[in-house]
């Protein structure tokens, strides 16, 4: 090679590196998070309040959740039980669980749950008082598929009830 050819090479590259250090653009800035105010809300406890006898109003699931349920005592005077059974509906598949409260008039409540999978004639029992009349209040609760719980049952229910 030449000297002329070197010496236009060598220029070529000067220039090369010299327009690659100029024709660089700057990185984005990378943007400040901001803080985000978040607005703090007030946590309701519930007040507790005093053993209540009297039923209160219950509600009705949709028709693609409905279910039946079969609240009844045992009439045994030496093991006075609530029996409370799942009898089916088109809910089974869908209700996440039942939960039975019994409050009795003596200041007991009991409490259990009829876990999934739901299915006609599954049941659980509850002790009860054998006292005559309606002393036995029985609440039944069913969890909805979006975890919410529903009133399906509310009423005194006696130990033993009588045929005329």
């Amino acid at each position: 090679m030449n000297a002329r050819s070197v010496f236009s090479v060598f220029l070529v590259l000067l220039f090369l590196l010299i327009t690659a250090g100029c024709t660089q653009t700057k990185a984005p800035a990378t943007p400040t998070p901001t803080a985000v105010e978040t607005i703090a809300t007030e946590v309701l406890t519930p007040i507790p309040t005093t053993l209540s006898l009297t039923p209160g109003p219950t509600q009705t699931l949709p028709e693609i959740w409905s279910l039946d349920v079969q609240v009844q005592g045992n009439g045994e005077a030496i093991n006075p039980l609530i029996i409370v059974s799942c009898q089916g509906g088109k809910g089974l598949n869908f209700i996440q669980q039942i939960d039975v409260n019994v409050t009795r008039s003596d200041g007991v409540k009991e409490h259990d749950v009829i876990n999934k999978p739901l299915y006609k004639g599954k049941e659980i029992s509850l002790p009860i008082t054998s006292q005559m009349g309606n002393v036995n209040r029985v609440e039944v609760w069913a969890t909805t598929p979006q975890g919410d719980k529903v009133k399906i049952f509310d009423d005194y229910v006696p130990f033993r009830t009588y045929s005329p």
